[in-house]
């Protein structure tokens, strides 16, 4: 696990290094919004997608189908038909994130940044019927369908107790972060975020 105070020291300018062309590489990324109709203007959601788009990703910031209930039947053929002809990075957050592991038992990705994410429906009626908490988690087939994993969690989370995302992290062996001040992380701006996909996609 990796403490929030690594950004302390390392997050500066997350374009600052970043020179490659991604367009030649045919990739695209789509950020996925929680459920209760989130809106994909809200949060750090436009942030987000501004600097994605200036290290030269082509962003997908849409407003998700059945966005109440966002239900697996609903949301996996929304995204599969916005990033299957390309080498995707799927960002989620809260239901999205759960939406991206159902999505990876079957399909391949780039990369995936997980936002409080949860691997149970916490006794949630919206959770209980949104379909993805109906099967065993395949764990081993997310982990093979994507070459790299970004978790972001926090202990003070309202909504995700902190042991659902200790669990994933243990099951995915993700590149976790941990706060202990960050709540559902609904704060306007994601730096920490950008930097650790700025960083893979320099690596790549």
């Amino acid at each position: 696990m990796i403490r929030p105070s690594y950004f302390n020291e390392t997050i500066q300018d997350p374009l600052r290094d970043f020179k490659s062309s991604l367009q030649s590489k045919n990739m695209r990324a789509m950020i996925i919004p929680g459920n209760n109709n989130t809106s994909i203007l809200e949060s750090w959601y436009p942030y987000v997608k501004k600097e994605l788009e200036k290290l030269g990703l082509d962003v997908i910031a849409k407003n998700m189908p059945d966005p109440d209930l966002a239900r697996k039947q609903f949301w996996l053929p929304f995204i599969e038909e916005h990033v299957k002809r390309y080498s995707s990075i799927l960002v989620g957050h809260s239901s999205g994130a759960v939406a991206i592991l159902r999505y990876l038992e079957e399909n391949n990705a780039e990369g995936i940044v997980l936002v409080g994410a949860s691997h149970t429906d916490l006794n949630d009626k919206k959770e209980k019927i949104s379909g993805y908490f109906d099967e065993p988690w395949s764990w081993e087939k997310i982990r093979k369908n994507v070459k790299w994993i970004i978790q972001f969690a926090s202990t003070d989370d309202p909504y995700i107790p902190i042991n659902e995302a200790r669990h994933i992290n243990g099951k995915l062996n993700s590149e976790y972060y941990e706060f202990t001040n960050r709540g559902h992380f609904m704060q306007d701006e994601f730096p920490e975020l950008v930097y650790t996909i700025s960083k893979k996609l320099n690596q790549s």
